[in-house]
């Protein structure tokens, strides 16, 4: 009888070990770089060399890895084709989970799951994952294709092939700032599907596909989109009184299907994400140029009361859907461009996983009828 204890999703239980981030109820550290001088001194490039090569790159290391990436933003013609027939109303996170399965029957590395290997398919996956938003853009909003420009960023290129046109140098920069605050973030639920699915010895395109499915929930990735959503009910920061009293009034009344207030909170985070600042922050400067602080107004009413009646703090959710919405990228693409940022730290820990493995089983405790005896079928 083991005296392990069951706590439910996990919470506190340590589940491993690992050397690509640290999380602490004060801080995040990405190989032990704190994440606000990330965002300060990089470009997304360079964090995205951190995790995967282990090490921030210098001038010639980071124009390489930024020419392989780029290399790699374009798919399979075959795979393009399919990706053309699929209906226009499917979730763009199903089509990024079906596109990186289905590169995985391309990739010469496929089945090798050598350190080498592993580390050339998240290069193009980083590449190709930006690749298949960008398709997916161009079928839904009618746009032709944007090629990456070799002298941007990332973030950048990313924004010029979801809008099928250059963005501002402040958007491009925020949006390169986003994928940086988002790449990686210990064992949470996506990243540690990740882990499960390769601790089998599992290939890397297996992996990913299963984290991307872990990351479309609406209590992960998806509630960046949630957030917005709310927003947009609300309509006005003269609003967000009635509505938050509403909403009390409703789970009050609905005990059974209470409503939650999207885009606040986190596990480890008890006073708060200190990446939601941040990002607060650079969305407050693109509503100088786009004239839409509205929306920031409203969010920073309603993260006082938030505060003040539940002493619950925003994630980085609650101000990503504000900046995403003022750069007019449609609100179902918020999460697949979480897929294009965290692809860097599933990949990272899926190669960490393969060098030091061990198969992820852990146990479970036991609550269903007493041992009992099998009636035949005749006497039941």
């Amino acid at each position: 009888m083991s005296d392990a204890k069951f706590k439910p999703g996990l919470e506190g239980i340590y589940a491993g070990q690992t050397a690509v981030a640290e999380v602490t109820q004060t801080s995040l550290r990405y190989r032990g770089y704190e994440i606000a001088d990330l965002a300060e001194h990089c470009c997304f490039d360079e964090v995205a060399h951190l995790l995967l090569h282990g090490e921030l790159p210098n001038r010639k290391q980071l124009a390489d890895f930024r020419g392989r990436v780029q290399s790699a933003m374009t798919i399979p013609a075959n795979i393009a084709e399919m990706v053309r027939q699929f209906p226009e109303k499917t979730p763009p996170m199903d089509v990024l989970r079906s596109v990186v399965s289905l590169l995985g029957h391309f990739d010469p590395d496929a089945q090798d799951n050598s350190p080498a290997a592993n580390l050339r398919k998240s290069e193009r996956l980083l590449g190709q994952i930006a690749a298949a938003v960008g398709l997916w853009c161009q079928k839904v909003s009618k746009f032709s294709a944007v090629k990456p420009d070799p002298s941007k960023s990332h973030g950048a290129n990313l924004l010029a092939m979801m809008t099928g046109k250059p963005g501002s140098e402040l958007a491009g920069r925020v949006m390169d700032g986003t994928l940086i605050l988002y790449a990686e973030h210990e064992f949470n639920a996506s990243t540690f599907t990740a882990r499960t699915i390769a601790s089998t010895l599992a290939d890397m395109h297996s992996a990913v596909t299963g984290a991307i499915g872990a990351l479309k929930g609406p209590l992960h990735g998806g509630a960046n989109e949630a957030a917005m959503h709310q927003f947009l009910e609300i309509g006005s920061a003269d609003n967000v009184e009635k509505w938050f009293r509403d909403l009390q009034e409703h789970n009050k009344n609905h005990p059974d299907n209470k409503k939650l207030i999207m885009g606040f909170g986190h596990r480890v985070y008890k006073n708060g994400d200190h990446r939601a600042g941040i990002l607060r922050e650079w969305s407050l400067q693109l509503s100088k140029e786009t004239g839409q602080k509205h929306w920031i107004d409203m969010a920073d009413k309603l993260q006082a009361l938030m505060l003040k009646e539940k002493n619950i703090h925003p994630n980085t959710d609650y101000p990503a859907a504000h900046a995403y919405y003022q750069m007019g990228i449609p609100i179902d693409l918020y999460t697949p461009i979480f897929v294009c940022s965290r692809v860097t730290g599933w990949c990272a820990h899926v190669m960490e996983q393969h060098v030091n493995n061990r198969i992820i089983r852990p146990l479970s405790e036991y609550i269903g009828p007493p041992p009992r005896n099998v009636t035949p079928i005749d006497k039941r």
